[in-house]
């Protein structure tokens, strides 16, 4: 037994040499024109400099250190981290075209390998993207026609909520009615998105991410199929009408991106977008306005004096209701629910401030060090409504509200997603006040990072009728 160890151990010297001498030379590529960044160990590369738990906090000191743009090995792969918003705003936006391509991610590359909306790159993205707009703005987004069906699926859960009489109990461990959560989220999931070459051998909750995968996949597959059965291609019903209607009209294209794998993905990108993003933004709001009643209070004498008890608030209300709309700004800034965004990359050797960014680098953007920048939003761990405040009382803009990405890669659904938060923000507070169930001094509204994203603690809610 003992030659057989010592060889494996030569073997793993080895090979963590070979490891080492690649990063090694990957670091001095163009040397000097790399980004700065801690030195990587063979194989981990800079796992023990980044606690995945509180990834944007730790980004932030690295970038104390070494200046807002900076270069960080997950695992072997090499990545480069923009942090701050003149870096941000430069790349995402000045020189949107160069930073346009999607960067790899454990995580979607295993469920969607480039199919969809969300995670391709190139003409298939520009084609589905662009057909994804195009009909959601057929079918009302930004419209008084999908207003009125936020305000139906608004009123569905007041009824909802009215039938607990008080005594209900709401937990975030369940989504709350109309609201569904469609991925499990761990630790796990953000180490195996970190350090896919090892997390594929342990064993865990991650590992599920591709069965559910599958079975949400079937899911749709199944809803698609009866809707090909009944498709009347002169009154399309809804996205996957249409979807079905463009690949009709180009079945003789061999080319053409619009395939019923594609259907799939998109129709999930779509919904996962949709749903739970805002979904989880909502639960975060109603634990902080738990913390702070006398903002709740706030936003009811104005939901009273603008809209009233007797009707639905309409987004027409929300220019009359500033304090309402910033409130709502500060929970998007407070919680950055996707703090690192959904990573980029560039698809040539792109010259950055003095630097050079190799070919098919990922980029994080960390937007939490664009929403939590001290020099715009004063004492930024703060919630605090007044971030979005002039002195007079009226709202304030700011360029770095980024909650939904910026570029050419912002969220396809950002207007939809404003709409809804205003809407059933506001109808929930319209009818309920919200009742803590222990001391709102001990709530905690620390954001937990989860995955790709942050969620919020688990807590229970009681609503009561106004």
């Amino acid at each position: 037994m003992e030659p057989l160890g010592t060889t494996t151990v030569l073997l793993i010297l080895c090979i963590s040499c070979l490891l080492l001498s690649a990063i090694w030379k990957s670091r001095t590529w163009r040397k000097g024109k790399l980004p700065p960044g801690p030195t990587p160990l063979p194989i981990i590369g800079n796992a023990l400099q980044v606690k995945t738990n509180y990834l944007d906090q730790t980004l932030c000191k690295l970038s104390e250190k070494y200046g807002p743009v900076f270069t960080l090995y997950l695992g072997v792969e090499r990545v480069v981290i923009l942090h701050g918003y003149e870096a941000i705003k430069e790349a995402l936006i000045d020189r949107a075209e160069e930073f346009a391509a999607r960067g790899k991610l454990h995580i979607g590359d295993i469920a969607r390998k480039g199919q969809g909306i969300i995670f391709s790159n190139g003409e298939r993205w520009k084609q589905l993207r662009r057909f994804a707009l195009t009909t959601l703005r057929n079918f009302g987004m930004g419209k008084k026609s999908i207003e009125e069906r936020i305000q139906d699926e608004a009123q569905y859960l007041l009824e909802k909520l009215q039938d607990t009489k008080g005594r209900k109990l709401l937990s975030t461990s369940s989504t709350l009615v109309g609201f569904v959560s469609c991925l499990s989220r761990t630790t796990l999931r953000q180490l195996s998105n970190s350090f896919p070459s090892f997390m594929s051998f342990i064993p865990g909750p991650h590992q599920r991410i591709v069965p559910n995968t599958m079975k949400t996949n079937d899911f749709i597959l199944e809803e698609a199929k009866e809707h090909r059965a009944t498709l009347d291609p002169s009154s399309p019903r809804d996205f996957i009408d249409c979807f079905y209607i463009k690949m009709d009209q180009e079945e003789h294209n061999g080319a053409s991106e619009f395939t019923i794998e594609n259907l799939i993905i998109s129709t999930f990108d779509l919904f996962i977008a949709g749903t739970e993003t805002t979904s989880t933004t909502l639960k975060f709001g109603l634990l902080i306005l738990q913390k702070y009643p006398e903002i709740e209070e706030k936003v009811q004498e104005e939901i009273d004096r603008v809209v009233g008890r007797s009707r639905r608030p309409c987004m027409a209300d929300r220019a009359q209701m500033p304090y309402t709309d910033a409130v709502i700004h500060e929970i998007q800034r407070f919680i950055s629910l996707v703090p690192l965004s959904v990573p980029h990359a560039v698809v040539r050797d792109t010259p950055f401030r003095q630097y050079v960014i190799p070919k098919g680098t990922t980029i994080y953007p960390v937007l939490t060090s664009v929403l939590h920048d001290s020099k715009e939003f004063p004492n930024p761990k703060e919630f605090d409504p007044r971030h979005f405040l002039n002195e007079d009382g009226t709202f304030r803009k700011s360029d770095y509200f980024m909650p939904f990405s910026a570029g050419k890669r912002i969220c396809a659904g950002e207007g939809l997603a404003r709409m809804e938060l205003f809407l059933f923000l506001t109808s929930i507070l319209q009818n309920f006040k919200l009742k803590a169930l222990v001391d709102p001094k001990e709530i905690d509204i620390t954001p937990l990072m989860s995955s790709s994203t942050v969620i919020p603690r688990p807590y229970r809610l009681c609503v009561v009728p106004r």
